[in-house]
């Protein structure tokens, strides 16, 4: 078994020019690149005698609607020889194209479909960009923070016609607001209370 510090230093010795911070956490190593890079590394990951990140876990994303820069592109792999985990972190703006690694990692067809559908990050030379988990003609991104928590339209069977039919949302349209902030702080309203009763007391 490979020690995951030697890793790191193989990482940033071979690849010192794309890798713009490298951090151990978790007995895994985060890796953050630049978009441009992205084939680049994830080739050598896989094709490394040093590294051999032959297995693409995951591909997912994190919005954060706030940010200039607002998703967070992560791409989850797995060396068995080594047994060592990889997370490779990419900042993408909202409607730039990211580079497809389906060449690499065939694998990554239907993930790539996923983050599309569920976040609308467009994948360029992906052979067949096309949603995957949502149906035909849906409107919107469902994981993006801002995506209503009814949807826009409502899918019901409806027995007098005898097929399914979609209509608009009659609800109120109620939008996601996180709280970052641990659970076991409290919310912000709890705090205040807090704070106004340790003041009478």
């Amino acid at each position: 078994m490979q020690n995951i510090q030697d890793l790191e230093k193989i990482l940033n010795s071979e690849l010192n020019t794309k890798i713009k911070s490298s951090l151990i956490k978790h007995n895994q190593i985060y890796l953050k690149i630049d978009e441009a890079d992205l084939t680049e590394v994830i080739l050598f990951l896989k094709t490394n005698s040093k590294t051999k990140f032959r297995q693409l876990i995951d591909i997912t994303a994190v919005d954060f609607p706030e940010n200039e820069i607002r998703f967070k592109l992560v791409y989850l792999l797995l060396s068995h020889e080594f047994n060592q985990r990889i997370i490779i972190e990419i900042d993408v703006k909202e409607k730039e194209i990211v580079g497809s690694i389906t060449s690499i990692f065939p694998a990554a067809n239907w993930m790539e479909r996923e983050v599309f559908d569920m976040y609308g990050i467009d994948f360029k030379d992906h052979p067949d960009l096309r949603r995957i988990l949502t149906d035909y003609g849906f409107e919107g991104h469902p994981l993006r923070k801002d995506f209503p928590l009814t949807g826009h339209n409502e899918v019901r069977y409806s027995h007098e016609t005898k097929k399914v039919i979609y209509e608009p949302v009659k609800l109120e349209q109620n939008y996601r607001n996180f709280d970052y902030e641990s659970p076991w702080e409290g919310t912000k309203y709890i705090k205040e209370l807090t704070d106004s009763n340790d003041k009478k007391n």
